[in-house]
């Protein structure tokens, strides 16, 4: 009987090795280095007895919530073998995300590429060229994913597609996520488990993580995910269509997305809203009129509908406290949800939402 022979392909290679051991270092240094964002509190009535407070993500060095998600997503392709040295990582993205991985691709020394919108702010195209980032700009939103695939085979680089693997590169059972992270510095408060967290979604990776951790850990904590105008997600939810699609992109960058994205998880939330796109930008400035910081609409969204569930508790005589996110720093939207020449460019009229706010915080009556 003739003898096989053993078939040995040997792929070794100690200098990517050694590249990658470094990257990795380097990434995870980061995250040793950094402090734990705030967990900042919104004055309510203390008649109420309900507690609100916004997890403050502008503080990380990017300045957005979008930092732990590309934190994430470099460890992810780096030790699944996918970022190589000396070849470009490329993400779709509308802004947030792109600035904090344009600056972990300098961190480890790659050449990074944005591809978003024509019409994202100014200001996130300059922080993502302040990393060494590229932009490359696209006059349909929904063509940003073919078009980042065809520039990673161009370029022999790396699609890192946030929106396909976000939910799959945190680490949702703890490792100080976002929602670990939230309990932890809930836990000398009066009302230490949240009745209810509310996110927003753009990938749906922050919703997703929450959602998991809540049901792992047995909180009893709700899940609410604010929609804005121009995304189907909402629609996507309700009816369970996966297939859920909108024409136009969303005004609230950072949010709403015009198909329903693979990271989007909707069994692993309990509520939805979709907030009209006026009522996000009052949100915010009532945000500032309140702690006088100024944030983005996307922050906006969720405080719209974290404000609206706390009204329902004020009705219905309930106490507890509810949780919604700070997301990134207002300073990068002045010429949009800060300038009322843009309101009216959009024809948003957003006197009857703030007016709404005022009187409930006021009052105590939704209306």
């Amino acid at each position: 009987m003739d003898s096989i022979e053993t078939i040995d392909v040997d792929r070794t290679d100690p200098h990517y090795r050694a590249w990658l051991g470094d990257a990795v270092r380097k990434v995870q240094a980061d995250a040793n280095r950094s402090a734990d964002t705030h967990l900042l509190r919104f004055p309510l009535p203390e008649r109420w007895g309900i507690d609100l407070y916004l997890k403050d993500e502008s503080t990380h060095i990017t300045g957005s919530l979008k930092h732990r998600l590309a934190r994430s997503l470099f460890l992810y392709g780096l030790c699944n073998g996918w970022i190589r040295p000396g070849k470009p990582v490329i993400e779709a993205s509308s802004g947030s995300t792109a600035v904090s991985e344009a600056y972990f691709a300098s961190l480890i020394g790659v050449p990074f590429i944005a591809v978003m919108p024509r019409t994202t702010s100014r200001e996130k195209c300059r922080l993502i060229e302040f990393h060494g980032g590229q932009c490359h700009f696209v006059d349909d939103p929904r063509t940003m994913y073919a078009e980042s695939a065809a520039l990673a085979t161009a370029t022999g680089g790396h699609y890192m597609d946030q929106f396909t693997y976000a939910e799959r590169a945190t680490d949702w059972r703890g490792n100080n996520n976002i929602a670990e992270s939230i309990y932890q510095q809930l836990r000398l408060e009066r009302y230490p488990e949240p009745s209810w967290i509310v996110a927003t979604a753009g990938t749906g990776g922050t919703s997703a993580t929450i959602g998991r951790y809540v049901r792992y850990m047995q909180h009893h904590t709700l899940v609410c995910v604010a929609d804005p105008e121009n995304s189907c997600f909402f629609d996507g939810w309700v009816t369970g269509d996966a297939d859920a699609c909108v024409e136009r992109s969303s005004r609230i960058e950072g949010i709403g997305r015009p198909r329903m994205e693979p990271s989007f998880l909707p069994g692993a939330i309990d509520r939805m809203m979709k907030v009209p796109d006026a009522a996000s930008v009052a949100a915010v400035r009532a945000l500032e009129a309140a702690i006088g910081r100024k944030a983005g609409g996307s922050t906006g969204t969720g405080l719209w509908s974290a404000l609206r569930i706390v009204a329902e508790m004020v009705a219905a005589q309930r106490t507890g406290s509810v949780v919604t996110l700070l997301c990134d720093p207002g300073d990068r939207y002045l010429d949009k949800y800060y300038s009322d020449a843009w309101l009216a460019e959009q024809g948003l009229d957003i006197a009857p939402y703030a007016a709404t706010l005022d009187r409930f915080l006021a009052e105590g009556v939704w209306r």
